[in-house]
């Protein structure tokens, strides 16, 4: 009956309000969906459109069959924009900083052997393929 658990919604509505996002600022409507589903894609308007006005971002959502479940994840969708928008410059630094981290981080001793391994093998191939063009040249 209640597809969206009432823990996701106040975590969602947390969320909403860290990042400032009033109900007041998003505008909603519905639009009936295509697709499969026959008769009942067109009877019932399942697929969600939000609109947040002072950023302009829109979102549509109509994966699942209940509107209910598309609201919610419509506005899922909405605030993970409006969060890369907002914080967008930190989090594209934060992950340029942490790939250097990785770049730079010491190899395991089992991720050398792994890798040492494997170019012991395509060695060996080259070895073996110089050899045979050696002996056609004779």
């Amino acid at each position: 009956m209640f597809p969206v658990s009432p823990a996701k919604k106040k975590e969602l509505s947390e969320k909403m309000s860290a990042l400032k996002v009033r109900k007041e600022d998003i505008e909603e409507s519905f639009i009936r969906s295509g697709g499969k589903g026959g008769q009942n894609v067109n009877k019932t308007s399942t697929c969600v459109y939000l609109k947040h006005i002072p950023t302009g971002i829109e979102v549509k959502c109509h994966e699942e069959r209940s509107q209910a479940l598309n609201r919610y994840k419509a506005r899922v969708i909405l605030i993970r924009k409006i969060e890369t928008l907002l914080k967008g410059k930190e989090s594209a630094e934060r992950q340029r900083i942490e790939k250097l981290r990785r770049q730079k981080r010491k190899r395991s001793k089992r991720a050398k052997e792994k890798i040492l391994a494997e170019k012991r093998i395509v060695s060996e191939k080259k070895k073996l393929r110089s050899r045979l063009s050696g002996e056609n040249s004779i």
